[in-house]
Formats: structure tokens, C-alpha cells, sequence
């Protein structure tokens, strides 16, 4: 057997010395007096001079008689010494260096910059695996490139609804959208994606709001807000996912009216049915009124009828057609009751939803029911949201811990489907110090997609989507990578310089100011 290699206080022992032998004691002590008056030679005044190893130096100091067996004990304790602690930088997870991205990677360099667009496959044969047949079992941990990908993408098609919507309160056209149909894509760079959009939804909510709420400025509409959108892939897009998809986006929580709806936690029945759902989100997605521009159908009966439509004209050529619905924070929630609306109507549809950030919706009945149907559902959460733990944080998150007892409970809420976790602390761009807000926001879910792995595994080193996109609406990205805060807005807020030398609002162009005949049943084909 190979001995071990013994350190050199050790060896000293084994070694007869010419002196007479000492006591520990005494060793000890001498030890004790040699360190002492080491500190104090370096404390006054040589700790600038001495830059080599202490070994080499310990002849020089004429205060310290040392002889060879000295020597021997002190060279180990010597090694110990050179050792010097690194300096950390400030960076929360990661030292900076070793981040993939830093300030300087943002500065415009041309062709030099890193490409943001992902490699894109045929899903054609995997498609139905990928929007939940088996529940999406063994594609979520780790996490299937394909299925980022496809979640990330519909996600984008859910920004689309952020970036478009006029919340300038003093716009005539508050709580519509900037863009008509046909150009909002183009406008918003998602054209890449194969997608045509069809149809806008708009959607009321019977509420009283303070007078200070109202928007006094608006004349295009005082009562309905731009909702959502139905798209519909084309023909390059189709093939290579394998089916023809209609797609719907709803829009998260905007306007003063919408967040009245979100703090209703009353549970509605649904017809004579057990099933009940959360009442604030039930009257955003079914109310309507006679005498409005844009509301005489509810934003169910708009999105329903749009949605027949499609599948009829498709299915007429042929073709296998889908249903996607995905929506962000109210946008989620909708999204649900459209799937159950959509799953009535069609038995045999293939029906997926892709919600980020969404609350609760409804009671153990509506889980069971959107299971029946065959409605698959994936929920994009984040750990530090408090969003989707809404309704009842305190309530129901007690009383789901005993679902052997309560799990029959008419008036609990219950989640659906299969949930995605994400996690911000994963992500060595994002600050640390706790912003519920910017945990909530819509880019901030996209960003920890694009990174996850697993939850063991660290941030994806090779992620794609550009991170700067995060401080779109939010302040969470650190502050070594220098990028501004909520920078995504107008410039100039708007104005602009007129040929009189005036800073004025413009109007819109005529294409892009909403009308109500929009809204109507369009009997034309797709625009392919």
C-alpha cells in the first residue's frame, strides 16, 4: 500500500536534532513570542514594504533570533499566510464576469450582436404532445427546447396586448388599441411568428367607479376596453406545426373597471349547474349592453362567433384545426372560460390553454368539467408572485392542504391543469430585493422561460430573448447592465413638433382609429 505523503511539522518530528530536546511547553510559548512580535513589525510601518514571502524575510528582522527548527515549524504556517481571499463584486447571484451578458453587450455594435431569434423546428409530428395530450409529462423537467419555445412564442402573442393598448388617460382613444387589425403585428415586430390577426374583442365590466376613475377625456368609448384579439396561422406557420391553429389572446388587468373585477371573490353559479366561478371575471367576459358602441355582444359572444367562424371555413377545406387560448394575470383567467365556452360548443376540438401569472377561476366542479371536456391546460407561475395564489392567499391556500376533507367544498377555489414554476432567483440579471409588482409582470415570465432548465439546473447560459426587455415596464434588471428603467414609451410622451414650430398631440391616422363595424361578423375568408 502507497503511504501517504507526511507535511513537513511531521517529518520534524522524525529528525534527531543536534540540540537538546525541548518540552511542548517551551515550543509553545516561543511560538506564542514569534507571532507576537511578527504583528507588531508589521503593524508599524512594514506591511508596505513587505511584498515577498514572509520565509525569505524573516532574516532581515533583527528583533526575531530564529534558528533552523524554528524555521521549519514556521515555513508551513508561511504557506498559509501567502493565501489571499478574493474579492467578490457586488453582483447578487454571480461574480460579473462570468455573466453571459454585461453593459457592454448592449451597446449597438451592428452585425457584432448576438441574434435573439431561437432556432425554429418542425413541431409537426409532436405537436399535440407539446399543447398537453399527456399532460405534458416528462417535457417540463427538464424542460423540452421545443415547448419553450412554443410557450415562449404565445406569450409574445399576450405582450402584444401591453404594448398596443392606449392607457394614456388624457388620449381620446383610452382603452383601445394603437394599431388596426392588419397592421398590429407588423407594428410590434411579430410578423416572424406566421400569425394574421381576424378579429378584436372588447369588454365591459358593470361597475361603479369613483368620478376620478372615469376617463373623462375618451370619446371613442366610455364603457369598453380593447380585450384581446383572434389570430390564425398561415399557410408557411401551419406546416411546420402540423395543424391549423386559431389563436386567442386576452389582455391582463389595465384599467380602473378591471381591477374592480379582479378584488370580486364571490363565486357565480353557472346555469343550474355545481359549477361556479369567480364573479368579477365572469362579468368582464359576459357583459354587454344595448345602448354601447362596441359592447352590444358580450366579449364571449364576440370571441364565440369569431371562433366558429374559423373552424368552419377551415374545417370546410379539410384541414385539422386547433384551438390555443392564452392570456396573462384577468387575461389567464379568461382564457379558462373561454375554453369552457369553446369545449361545449366543440367536443372534438382540441383545446389547449398557455395562461402566465393567473389567479384562481373557480370551484372543484369547473376543474372537473374543463377535465372532462378534454381542455389541457399548462400554468406559467412564478414563486415570488402573489398573483396566483389569489383568490383566498390565506384561506385557500390552508384549506387545499386538506383536500381529503375540503376537497368537495362547493366555495373553495382550485387551480387547473399542469403548472410550470419558475423561479426570479434562477436569473442572475434580476435584482434581489423584492418588487411584488415586477414579479407580476408579463416580461419578467417570458425572461425566467427562456433561461429554466430545471429546478435543479442553473440559468440557460445560451438564452436567445433579449434581456433588456425586462425593464420594459419595470425596474428588476440589475443595475450592471445599465439599462433604463420603463423605457418602453412614446417619445416625447406622444408630442410632437409641429411644421409651426408647436409641440402638439397628433391625431390618428384614419386606419388605425377603432370603429365599432369592426367588431361585426365578417363573413370574408382569412387573409391568405
Amino acid at each position: 500500500m502507497e503511504k501517504m505523503e507526511l507535511s513537513p511539522m511531521r517529518n520534524m518530528a522524525k529528525q534527531k536534532p543536534e540540540k537538546p530536546r525541548r518540552t511542548k511547553r517551551v515550543w509553545r510559548l516561543k511560538l506564542n513570542v514569534t507571532w507576537q512580535r511578527m504583528k507588531k513589525a508589521l503593524k508599524s510601518g512594514l506591511r508596505n514594504r513587505l511584498r515577498v514571502h514572509l520565509a525569505s524575510n524573516l532574516n532581515k528582522l533583527p528583533t526575531l533570533k530564529i534558528n533552523h527548527h524554528d524555521l521549519a515549524i514556521i515555513r508551513p504556517i508561511q504557506h498559509v499566510m501567502k493565501k489571499k481571499k478574493p474579492i467578490r463584486p457586488t453582483m447578487p447571484l454571480e461574480k460579473l464576469i462570468q455573466l453571459p451578458y454585461t453593459a457592454a453587450d448592449f451597446v449597438d455594435r451592428g452585425d457584432a450582436m448576438t441574434p435573439t431569434k431561437s432556432p425554429v423546428e418542425n413541431i409537426s409530428t409532436r405537436w399535440r404532445e407539446l399543447h398537453g395530450l399527456h399532460n405534458w409529462e416528462g417535457l417540463i423537467e427538464p424542460l423540452h427546447p421545443w415547448l419553450r419555445r412554443e410557450v415562449v412564442k404565445y406569450g409574445e402573442f399576450v405582450e402584444a396586448t401591453y404594448d398596443a393598448f392606449d392607457f394614456d388617460p388624457l388620449s381620446e382613444f383610452c382603452g383601445s388599441c394603437r394599431y388596426n387589425p392588419n397592421k398590429l403585428f407588423e407594428e410590434l415586430g411579430l410578423t416572424k411568428h406566421g400569425y394574421k390577426v381576424t378579429k378584436y374583442i372588447y369588454a365591459m365590466s358593470h361597475v361603479d367607479v369613483p368620478e376620478w376613475f372615469e376617463r373623462s377625456h375618451c370619446t371613442w368609448s366610455k364603457d369598453s376596453n380593447w380585450m384581446g384579439y383572434v389570430a390564425v396561422s398561415g399557410d408557411a406557420e401551419t406546416t411546420r406545426i402540423g395543424r391549423r391553429d386559431i389563436l386567442v389572446a386576452w389582455r391582463g388587468t389595465v384599467a380602473p373597471t378591471e381591477w374592480y373585477s379582479d378584488l370580486k371573490t364571490s363565486l357565480q353559479r353557472l346555469g343550474k349547474t355545481n359549477i361556479k366561478v369567480q364573479s368579477g371575471f365572469l362579468g368582464v367576459y359576459c357583459s354587454k349592453g344595448e345602448f354601447t358602441r362596441y359592447n352590444k355582444l358580450s366579449a364571449s359572444e364576440q370571441v364565440m362567433e369569431e371562433i366558429r367562424r374559423l373552424i368552419t371555413f377551415f374545417r370546410d377545406r379539410g384541414e385539422e384545426v386547433s384551438l390555443t387560448l392564452c392570456g396573462h394575470s384577468l387575461g389567464g383567467a379568461l382564457a379558462l372560460l373561454n375554453a369552457y365556452d369553446a369545449a361545449t360548443y366543440f367536443p372534438d376540438l382540441f383545446i389547449s390553454v398557455i395562461s402566465y401569472a393567473a389567479p384562481r377561476v373557480g370551484n372543484i366542479h369547473f376543474k372537473e368539467k374543463l377535465n372532462e371536456l378534454g381542455v389541457k391546460t399548462l400554468r406559467v407561475v412564478v414563486k415570488q408572485d402573489i398573483v396566483p395564489k389569489l383568490p383566498g392567499f390565506i384561506l385557500n391556500t390552508i384549506l387545499n392542504k386538506f383536500t381529503a376533507i375540503t376537497g368537495r367544498l362547493k366555495w373553495i377555489y382550485r387551480h387547473v391543469g399542469t403548472q410550470l414554476k419558475l423561479n426570479m432567483l434562477h436569473s442572475p440579471y434580476l435584482r434581489r430585493d423584492p418588487d411584488y409588482t415586477g414579479c407580476h409582470n408579463l416580461e419578467i415570465y417570458l425572461h425566467l422561460l427562456d433561461g429554466y432548465v430545471s429546478k435543479t439546473s442553473k440559468f440557460r447560459w445560451n438564452a436567445r430573448r433579449d434581456v433588456a426587455l425586462v425593464n420594459k415596464s419595470t425596474n428588476m434588471l440589475i443595475t450592471e447592465l445599465k439599462i433604463p428603467e420603463c423605457w418602453y414609451e412614446r417619445p416625447f410622451k406622444g408630442l410632437v413638433l409641429n411644421q409651426y414650430g408647436r409641440w402638439v398631440k397628433p391625431g390618428r391616422q384614419a386606419e388605425h382609429i377603432p370603429s365599432p363595424l369592426r367588431i361585426e361578423s365578417c363573413q370574408e375568408p382569412p387573409p391568405f
